[in-house]
């Protein structure tokens, strides 16, 4: 695809993962302007929850009104929060911005992904250098948050992690118009009321009940950190059910059960679900590692991370290539390999390891990231049926950020109150073993296709 159409659909991107990265330098600064204690934390959780649920509902819009309206809207939604954010009066005005925040920025992937598809469509180009650049956009900014938002936090205090999202905001959405993908127009007699009938058609009903779905069952995880409380599980039944038993009954549903009914579909949702769990545990728990038990501080675990983050973006580019040549199934290979290779490794280093040793280590780590999130992302893509593009995009993400919460259940149980070098021995076996299963089932996969294939083609020799 052009770089004039990939650049302005990655650029909006990236808001999502700075956002839910950089909070986490400014929480201190927060708690003591507002005197909060650990209300804090629902700064982190609310906007997780916000985006696991506006993702799918911001890309089932985006199928009906067009990813590029839709796209705007998010970020005008993320700028008006913003602006609001430092002067709210307590954490629960700042928690209802970032819960707006959320929603705006939960619009971005599922509008991206959906204008990739109309742009490959109309001009019959490929799209796998546009979703690399995407999958590059979200690995960079994620890494370095901490230290954008770091950096910020020192110059102008905790509201300059919401001052940022402004001029971003504004420029993504001017690059968006400038040079974004159009929306397929609307008929003259249809604008605005075609616009308001397909708003209509969103089962507002059907939201509702995923959302309730969903955080319930995110309430739930996170309740795994301290105290389970399972009744949140309880609720999680009947509210799937309802979610179910609308989607097969409405004419036109929010969550079509059909569409999950694809199993290449619904299979890409539970990998990713496993993957991200492992992928969290090691972008949370190696760097409390770092700190807590070798003494290397904020900055230096920083530091030491680092290539991670380097390397995450380089493995997204050369995964792009090898999409292209061989498909997602041999990039989800690699990657799951280098994936269990990385959580062995979580169990060699010691609070006595050498800055060398941990470097090598998170390097390595920093190599499946691109492979797996390439994969995960083209299969999905080439399962989805184009006009259902942007709601399954908003699924996939939902996925993402449903991983994230349990790998926060799981480092509470792995790592408990202090971090020492059994926790993080059982943390690499526990990533070890995420991998382990995903490579099995992939390979397993491999080789039934592989079977079908040859069956077909004695078949087809028969008949001939």
């Amino acid at each position: 695809m052009p770089a004039r159409f990939v650049a302005p659909i990655a650029f909006g991107t990236i808001l999502q993962p700075l956002n839910s990265s950089m909070i986490a330098v400014a929480l201190v600064g927060i708690r003591d302007h507002f005197q909060a204690g650990s209300s804090v934390t629902w700064l982190v959780s609310a906007l997780y929850l916000a985006t696991a649920v506006a993702a799918p509902a911001m890309g089932r819009i985006a199928d009906l009104l067009g990813p590029r309206r839709t796209s705007l809207g998010g970020l005008a939604l993320v700028a008006a929060a913003s602006v609001a954010a430092p002067f709210a009066p307590g954490v629960g005005t700042l928690v209802a911005c970032r819960v707006v925040i959320g929603i705006g920025t939960a619009a971005q992937y599922p509008c991206g992904v959906a204008m990739v598809r109309q742009a490959a469509d109309r001009l019959h180009a490929r799209s796998h250098s546009a979703l690399g650049a995407i999958a590059a956009c979200s690995q960079v900014t994620a890494a370095l948050g901490p230290t954008l938002g770091g950096l910020l936090v020192g110059g102008f205090g905790w509201t300059g992690i919401f001052w940022i999202n402004v001029p971003l905001a504004v420029c993504a959405a001017m690059v968006i118009l400038r040079w974004g993908p159009a929306d397929p127009p609307t008929a003259p007699e249809e604008a605005p009321a075609g616009r308001l009938r397909s708003l209509a058609r969103i089962d507002p009903l059907g939201i509702l009940l995923f959302a309730a779905t969903i955080a319930a069952l995110m309430f739930w995880l996170l309740s795994l950190a301290n105290r389970p409380e399972w009744w949140w599980l309880a609720a999680v039944v009947p509210c799937a059910a309802l979610a179910v038993a609308r989607g097969l009954r409405a004419r036109d549903p929010f969550l079509d059960v059909r569409l999950l009914g694809r199993r290449d579909l619904s299979f890409t949702y539970l990998r990713t679900i496993a993957t991200y769990t492992a992928f969290y545990c090691v972008f949370y728990g190696l760097p409390q590692w770092l700190e807590e038990a070798r003494g290397l501080g904020p900055t230096g675990a920083g530091l030491v991370v680092l290539p991670t983050a380097a390397l995450g973006a380089a493995s997204t580019f050369a995964a792009t290539r090898l999409v292209r040549r061989r498909g997602p199934r041999v990039t989800l290979l690699v990657g799951t390999a280098a994936l269990l290779v990385g959580g062995l490794l979580l169990t060699v280093p010691r609070t006595g390891s050498p800055i060398l040793l941990l470097l090598a280590v998170t390097t390595v780590l920093g190599l499946p990231n691109g492979f797996n999130n390439m994969g995960n992302q083209n299969t999905m893509y080439s399962a989805a049926p184009a006009e259902r593009t942007g709601a399954a995009s908003g699924l996939y993400r939902t996925s993402q950020y449903v991983g994230a919460n349990l790998a926060a259940a799981v480092l509470a149980l792995l790592l408990g109150h202090h971090t020492d070098d059994a926790g993080l021995h059982r943390m690499g076996l526990t990533v070890a073993g995420i991998a382990a299963l995903l490579l099995l089932t992939s390979l397993a996969g491999t080789v039934r296709r592989a079977v079908h294939r040859e069956h077909r083609t004695e078949r087809h020799h028969q008949w001939n």
